[in-house]
């Protein structure tokens, strides 16, 4: 594609990344999507189960069958919430904890890769970039009808 659009690089880009790491996660028998939890769960006083969808941003249903995953392989484990008993509370285990920090080492060494390939400036641009498209995204900035576009554009003056 000669002429490629915003949202075909960000797919594109994202989908090599998600395959390097799910290729890496591999090799010890996991997925990017176990690895991400890691990296999501508080590794001391464990997270609660209501609060790792919304910040992995994952659906139910594919959050509960990578927490059934790891809970499966020992990475984690279930506790009652000793504040709301209703709740519950993932907890690393000590295996965990080990493929935590090879998680985290991992995620480390993309971003060192990259830092040593692209100048400090083009990342702060970059990141300034995806900062506004997501709150473009967010304030429902893209598809507004005409009337709501000048509306936005009068009060921006």
């Amino acid at each position: 594609m000669k002429d490629k659009t915003i949202d075909y690089i960000l797919r594109a880009t994202w989908q090599a990344v998600s395959r390097m790491y799910n290729e890496e996660a591999a090799k010890y028998g996991a997925t990017m999507a176990t690895g991400f939890a890691l990296l999501s769960l508080d590794k001391d006083k464990g997270s609660p189960s209501t609060t790792l969808g919304p910040k992995m941003g994952m659906e139910a249903t594919s959050l509960t069958r990578t927490l059934k995953s790891m809970e499966d392989k020992g990475l984690i484990t279930r506790k009652k919430n000793p504040v709301d008993g209703r709740g519950v509370l993932i907890h690393l285990t000590k295996f965990g904890k080990e493929k935590r920090e090879l998680s985290k080492n991992t995620v480390l060494k993309f971003n060192e890769t990259i830092r040593e390939h692209i100048s400090e400036e083009k990342l702060q641009h970059f990141i300034e970039v995806a900062e506004t498209i997501n709150n473009l995204i967010a304030d429902k900035h893209i598809f507004l009808d005409i009337e709501e576009e000048k509306q936005i554009q009068t009060t921006n003056k």
